[in-house]
């Protein structure tokens, strides 16, 4: 008996494409012809259990995010149960901890509970959705792209590098970047926007100054030290995200180079702990905006919306540091 993988194989689509055909979710017409003359062919007759899980599922969505102890995920976090919360709606929160074994056990357990959908700050590049599209389940992405056919809300990450670092050379010289993993797209496209102020500002983008290092406060010390330890160290740092800022700053101040000593900018809020943020620039990310935006996304498609899957991508703004003013 065919299966939902082999129509997906002979039509050249995902799984998750020939589940949304048969779910009546919007696909394009080339893709939706080819699906049905695949299904033809092989005989293949859709499962009807699938086809109405929308209406059988339970009142729940399941929110997976990387982090849990990250201020940023949890911020969005409360704007993903602010809406669902009001919607009638329970979030079950899971924390993946960038693992995608972790993430996937996850996504089975929204499947075998019948959550209603998901939101999802996928783990890695090899996140694999294949099997929950194919239920019909809705899936959300969020703060970064999955490669699949399906909403998304994510911030100007490219414009969040680009703003940071034009902010520092307008009064340093060498500024350096501290990204997370260089395989998450979050932390690529941000780096690729100190390139791409270097470049505006006349400047090659000094390759010894583009570190890669985790997301977490650890990440930002090692990395720190690294760039210190050059023979001509940076005089200002962008931080790839709000933890490893921290990390950055902690290693700063144990130098005795606390900001404004070195210029340092923050991509996301800095946490209230960190000591003197007003020393330090600060690209604010609208977190809880992004969890807000996703949830209601999700809502729109459990409630049966058709549209073609979109991207919403969120704006960034700069609070300069008081130094620097």
């Amino acid at each position: 008996m065919a299966t939902i993988y082999d129509v997906a194989q002979l039509a050249g689509v995902s799984p998750a494409t020939v589940s949304r055909v048969f779910n009546g979710v919007g696909v394009s017409e080339a893709k939706t012809t080819a699906v049905r003359h695949a299904a033809e062919q092989l005989n293949f007759t859709p499962n009807r259990a699938a086809r109405t899980l929308r209406r059988q599922s339970s009142e729940v969505i399941a929110l997976v995010i990387p982090d849990i102890e990250n201020p940023y995920f949890t911020e969005m976090a409360r704007g993903v149960e602010d809406v669902a919360s009001e919607a009638g709606y329970s979030v079950v929160l899971c924390n993946s901890d960038s693992q995608v074994d972790k993430e996937s056990t996850y996504l089975r357990i929204a499947m075998a509970e019948n959550m209603s959908g998901v939101i999802l700050a996928a783990a890695s590049d090899h996140t694999s959705l294949d099997e929950i599209l194919a239920t019909g389940r809705p899936v959300v992405a969020v703060d970064r792209s999955t490669g699949y056919d399906i909403d998304g809300v994510v911030m100007a990450n490219r414009d969040a590098g680009r703003m940071a670092t034009e902010h520092l050379l307008k009064t340093h010289r060498r500024v350096a970047y501290i990204g997370g993993p260089e395989h998450i797209e979050t932390s690529s496209d941000r780096a690729e926007g100190w390139r791409v102020a270097h470049r505006a500002a006349g400047i090659e983008p000094p390759v010894d100054l583009l570190t890669f290092s985790s997301f977490r406060v650890d990440g930002g010390r090692d990395a720190m030290e690294r760039l210190l330890a050059l023979p001509e160290p940076p005089d200002a740092v962008v931080a790839g995200n709000n933890l490893i800022g921290v990390g950055a700053i902690q290693v700063l101040t144990e130098h005795a180079l606390t900001p404004p000593a070195i210029g340092v900018a923050v991509i996301g809020s800095l946490p209230f702990t960190t000591l003197s943020p007003s020393a330090v620039t600060v690209v604010r990310l609208p977190a809880r905006h992004m969890g807000v935006t996703a949830a209601r996304m999700l809502l729109e498609r459990i409630r049966g919306d058709q549209q073609p899957a979109r991207t919403i991508v969120l704006r960034n703004e700069v609070r300069a540091a008081s130094a620097s003013r």
